[in-house]
Parts: C-alpha cells; sequence; structure tokens
C-alpha cells in the first residue's frame, strides 16, 4: 500500500495518507485562488480510513459557491493549508496536491469552475470539464 507524507512549510502539520487517492482534481473558483494564493488549487481526495494527521491544526471553515462547507486545516505557524474535509463528503479527505512536494505525484484528472479560470490557462483536453 502506498504512503505519503503531506506537510506545511515549517513541517510542524502532517498527513499521513495510506493508498492511491480516490481522485485528483484542480478547481478554478476564486475561493480557491485566493486559498492557494495562485490561479487554481489542486487537490488529492483520499479515503479517510488511511489518513492520519499530527501536529497543531489551526480551523477555517467557508461556503463554496455551491453552498457546501468545507473546513480547512492549516498551521498556525506558518499558515499552509495541509488538508479539509467537506460538509456531506464523509470519509473524504482533501489535502492541497502542493502539500506532498512531489513532482512525481499523479495528475489531475478533472478540472471545476472553468468559467472562473485565467484565460491563459489551458487544460489538457483528456480532462473531465465542468463550467
Amino acid at each position: 500500500m502506498n504512503t505519503r507524507i503531506a506537510s506545511c512549510s515549517c513541517g510542524q502539520l502532517q498527513a499521513e495518507v495510506h493508498g492511491e487517492p480516490l481522485r485528483i482534481s484542480v478547481c478554478h473558483c476564486l475561493a480557491c485562488q485566493k486559498r492557494t494564493g495562485s490561479v487554481f488549487g489542486e487537490q488529492a481526495r483520499f479515503d479517510s480510513a488511511g489518513f492520519k494527521a499530527t501536529g497543531a491544526a489551526t480551523e477555517y471553515v467557508r461556503v463554496g459557491d455551491g453552498g457546501t462547507k468545507f473546513t480547512f486545516r492549516f498551521c498556525p505557524m506558518c499558515g499552509a493549508t495541509v488538508y479539509y474535509t467537506a460538509e456531506g463528503r464523509d470519509g473524504v479527505v482533501a489535502v492541497p496536491v502542493g502539500a506532498f512536494a512531489d513532482p512525481g505525484f499523479p495528475s489531475p484528472t478533472v478540472s471545476f469552475y472553468e468559467r472562473r479560470q485565467h484565460s491563459w490557462l489551458h487544460m489538457p483536453v483528456e480532462f473531465e470539464h465542468n463550467p
């Protein structure tokens, strides 16, 4: 079984996941752009049964464009988001792919909120595309 470790910038908060991601996606919504400081967020969803977090985390809850509540856990020292959960998606935890700092991490296959995508950015045609 594959084990991966994600962490914040200072290493104080870590998330260990076992198994392969259930889904890897990018999101172009404005909230993900603000959260990441980039033009989109990329996240991998995992079965929470194979998930373990260590270290102190601060929580921030926001409501997404579709009305779903997301609870983000980030390091109180450096501020990096390491994992989050979504209301109604019990048994699933999402980890921002950048927190793994692994250039060999599998590619995303889904692209969300493309209506908010920056005009110069082009997602691969083989992705599942959602407006």
